[in-house]
């Protein structure tokens, strides 16, 4: 299965869309790691919550995807949208996110999680493990959600903003 960066090598804006995104990724990724290996019940769950509800609707933005950027667009190109975004099956896709779509997205990767809490309750190796899966657990969310929005992207045909950057001239 492709990477998000493999899946748009032929694409530019789209490329710049998933660098910056994977900049956001991984920064976040690695805060869940550090909370994963703190031994407390339940600490990383909610820093992972907390994570995800903030960088999902970031990476949506990237896209040019986040509900606020959707209403700006014309009503058919919203349409558009609307349309690759059910056929591609996402839920966190021009929507506000909330803890229960975060929770939704999240039972893609239950067993992971799942393990990183059995993990944390076997001494210093356990947080070893626990702080892998966590970034891992988050890193893999990030990079499915990056090729939602990719495909979403292409099957609408929508134009990807040019975040933080000038048009060449």
């Amino acid at each position: 299965m492709p990477t998000a960066l493999q899946m748009v090598s032929d694409d530019a804006a789209l490329a710049a869309a998933v660098m910056r995104s994977r900049r956001l990724l991984n920064k976040r990724a690695m805060v869940a790691a550090a909370a994963s290996a703190v031994p407390v019940p339940g600490l990383d769950w909610a820093v992972d919550a907390a994570m995800l509800s903030k960088l999902i609707p970031e990476i949506n933005r990237e896209f040019g995807l986040t509900p606020q950027q959707l209403d700006q667009l014309d009503p058919t190109k919203r349409d558009q949208v609307q349309k690759a975004v059910t056929l591609v099956g996402s839920v966190l896709i021009g929507k506000f996110i909330s803890r229960d779509l975060v929770l939704k997205a999240a039972t893609k990767i239950g067993m992971r999680l799942t393990t990183k809490q059995l993990a944390k309750y076997v001494p210093f190796a356990g947080q070893i493990v626990a702080a892998t899966v966590g970034y891992a657990a988050i890193r893999y969310l990030g990079e499915e959600h990056m090729k939602d929005c990719i495909r979403v992207a292409r099957q609408a045909q929508l134009d990807v903003p040019l975040l933080g950057y000038s048009a060449p001239g």
